[in-house]
């Protein structure tokens, strides 16, 4: 070693993160190869209380009236180093869990409370979730006191809706199990923008004018914010420009114009805008903070008091109704009654105040309640009144508070619960009775039909096996972790919209529903459970044909959804796009198949191994879109084998672009076409990791092992949606 080595290797003992030894990740070296972080995240060594652990049984234990209690008396135990406005937390946890549910969108069922993400980057550290952190570290001793009883994700939402019930909202309800993760979460695309509250004509948008340009699947209108921007469109005020993205954005978080009025009044009813001082004068985000703030971030360290009155978060100062702790009407009295003129808080952001008010209407300060100050409006509230559509809705609500307190409380509840899935995964004592839509009922199936019978009268029917497994597949492939929706309960492959999406083949599906569905009504048993049943047996076929005889595991009882059980235009969300375990693109889209698969499988709760047996299994035994034969790698075409891998592996054979994501296999000798493929297929032999878990099935010794971990990742692809069974 010489001098210069041994100077450098003594700069430091150890390696800074995940790099390689030149310092560079292997991100930084080959940033176009495929990415596999997705499907390898809340890998079971983060979770530090073990595999074992059971959250849904530790509840059982949650003493919730106890926790409550504790929650109600939290509201008015100001501390210190945090103090209450007005001597009340409720404004404060109203948004710490509005912060955590609103970042959950439509298209990929993605973000949400349901995870405790809001603990975790980039998420504790947006702008918009400024002071959340102060909100965490104040429910703190509660989450240490009932331990492992109580998630983070279930405490966070449950201490917002305590708030507006101590506010003197009836709240509609709550229902516990969300689960927390523990590290951030890598599969959330938040935007492309390479800073916080980019101008949101950024990449995020075709036209900023145009809200339904924004790119998909976002809904916030610029990178850091959960809704929209306060102060306006880019930050310049303009209601009507704002009403439009409020509905576009509202719309991709799955509320409706009068949810979305009832959310932005109920949750400007309770608390206050901060806004009086300089965000010139706070540390970083919790993210960047130094070691002694403890996780801590947006800390005053100038020596002025940077709490209580003198709070900045926003950057928008002041209370919106005369009585900020309080639920009442206050908040459409004041918007509707008065005249307002736009000017600046003390930070410098644009806000509306009212032309003229008595001084008893004005809200006290936080500290001081013999002072009193101007009510504010967003640029968002100023929406409500100018827009149309929004104002008619305001005046009904105002007019009618019961009407406004009712569709509140369900707007608030769905805002916290959409993204938990079915209702059947709701634990505690106050989970509503009533049934909604959007939580994708399902009735419950039957369970005691002669499942033997059924399954010989499938076979006997002239299905072939492709008919079967593809059907299945495509019923149960619409299932995302996510958020929980889709999956084969249901049935809703034979409804609206799904029976008529291009994916779903509509001919090939409705020529095997009118053979399934009569043989489901003959033996008793659901259309859900028959169509499920058939894919099992088409799969138990393939798997004889390749020499083993096999028993996919079958439990009856998922239920036929009706079609007035069937939100059709939020499940038009759910249609792939693409299905590389079949072989299939809609049409071309900037992002790689192979992208699109890796999406797809993360969304199913796959893992890269259950992936790559997948793949292999469904181009063997034929269940290729449309009948293609790329990446048929066979000439047992419907028999289970590992042909797919011996024949990717074989150096025997040239690989030979053909066309746009198109490729031929030829004989190196003779040069003779004997397969073709696309991307999706010769990944798996260009990505190292893919191949090395190809190579495991290519083995001589694999054969068995490969049925036995095809069957197991089906029969989880099946079961994906079975709640009632957890």
């Amino acid at each position: 070693m010489d001098g210069n080595e041994i100077k450098q290797a003594g700069k430091c003992p150890v390696m800074h993160g995940s790099v390689t030894a030149a310092g560079q990740s292997n991100v930084d070296w080959w940033p176009n190869a495929l990415n596999l972080d997705i499907l390898h995240q809340h890998d079971s060594k983060t979770n530090p209380l073990g595999e074992g652990f059971d959250y849904r049984e530790e509840l059982k234990s949650l003493d919730v009236e106890a926790l409550k209690a504790d929650l109600r008396a939290l509201m008015t135990d100001s501390q210190d180093w945090w103090p209450a406005d007005w001597g009340s937390y409720v404004g404060m946890f109203a948004r710490v869990a509005w912060h955590t549910a609103g970042s959950y969108r439509l298209a990929d069922g993605r973000g949400g409370g349901g995870t405790g993400n809001q603990r975790f980057a980039p998420l504790n550290s947006w702008p918009d979730n400024a002071n959340t952190d102060k909100g965490r570290r104040l429910l703190w001793p509660i989450k240490k006191k009932y331990g492992n009883k109580i998630s983070w994700a279930d405490l966070i939402q449950l201490a917002g809706t305590i708030a507006y019930d101590v506010a003197g909202l009836k709240t509609f309800g709550f229902g516990f199990g969300r689960e927390d993760i523990w590290h951030p979460e890598k599969d959330v695309y938040w935007g492309a923008e390479k800073e916080w509250l980019a101008p949101s004509d950024s990449p995020r948008y075709g036209d900023v004018d145009k809200p339904e340009t924004m790119e998909n699947p976002l809904a916030a209108v610029q990178m850091g914010l959960i809704y929209v921007n306060p102060e306006g469109v880019n930050g310049k005020p303009d209601p009507l420009k704002t009403a439009a993205q409020m509905r576009e954005t509202f719309a991709r978080m799955a509320m409706n114009d009068e949810e979305t009025v009832a959310l932005t009044a109920g949750g400007h009813t309770i608390g206050k805008a901060h806004g009086n001082g300089s965000a010139a004068d706070l540390s970083p985000a919790p993210e960047a903070g130094s070691l002694e703030d403890q996780g801590l971030g947006w800390l005053n360290k100038t020596g002025k008091r940077g709490i209580g009155r003198n709070t900045v978060v926003s950057g928008i100062e002041g209370a919106w109704t005369t009585n900020p702790t309080k639920w009442d009407n206050g908040f459409f009295d004041m918007l509707m009654n008065h005249e307002w003129r736009l000017t600046k808080s003390p930070a410098g952001a644009w806000q509306y105040e009212p032309v003229s008010i008595t001084e008893a209407d004005k809200p006290a300060d936080v500290e001081d309640p013999s002072i009193r100050y101007n009510p504010i409006m967003t640029d968002a509230d100023m929406a409500l009144k100018v827009d149309p559509a929004y104002r008619a809705i305001s005046e009904r609500f105002h007019k009618d508070p019961a009407a406004f307190n009712d569709a509140f409380a369900r707007a608030w509840f769905k805002l916290t619960h959409r993204d938990m899935g079915p209702k059947p995964r709701y634990l505690g004592p106050d989970v509503p009775a009533e049934d909604l839509i959007w939580q994708d009922p399902i009735p419950a199936g039957p369970t005691g039909y002669d499942v033997a019978a059924l399954k010989a009268r499938i076979a006997g029917s002239g299905l072939s096996l492709s008919d079967m497994v593809t059907t299945a597949w495509d019923s149960a492939r619409t299932y995302r972790g996510s958020d929980m929706r889709g999956g084969a309960n249901g049935a809703r492959i034979r409804l609206a919209p799904q029976k008529d999406w291009v994916g779903n083949e509509p001919e090939r599906l409705a020529r095997v529903l009118s053979v399934l569905e009569p043989l489901a009504a003959t033996a008793g048993a659901s259309v859900a459970d028959t169509i499920v049943l058939a894919g099992n047996l088409g799969i138990e076929q393939a798997a004889i044909a390749a020499g083993f005889d096999v028993s996919v595991p079958f439990t009856p009882g998922r239920g036929d959804a009706s079609a007035a059980q069937t939100d059709a235009a939020s499940f038009d969300v759910l249609e792939p796009l693409a299905d590389g375990y079949r072989n299939w693109v809609k049409k071309d889209y900037a992002v790689s198949p192979e992208e699109m698969l890796l999406d797809r499988t993360q969304l199913m709760g796959l893992t890269a191994p259950e992936m790559t047996v997948l793949v292999g299994g469904m181009r063997v035994i034929g269940a290729n879109y449309g009948g293609s034969k790329a990446g048929v790698f066979t000439d047992r075409e419907g028999a289970l084998t590992t042909d797919f891998f011996v024949n990717l592996t074989d150096m025997a054979y040239s690989w030979v672009p053909t066309g746009k994501d198109l490729y031929e296999i030829r004989d190196r000798k003779t040069g003779a076409v004997k397969w073709t493929a696309t991307r999706v297929d010769l990944v798996f032999g260009s990505n190292s990791i893919l191949r090395s878990y190809a190579e495991v099935y290519a083995q001589d010794d694999a054969k068995a092992k490969f049925v036995q971990d095809f069957v197991a990742a089906w029969v989880k692809i099946m079961d994906a949606d079975r709640f009632d069974l957890a």
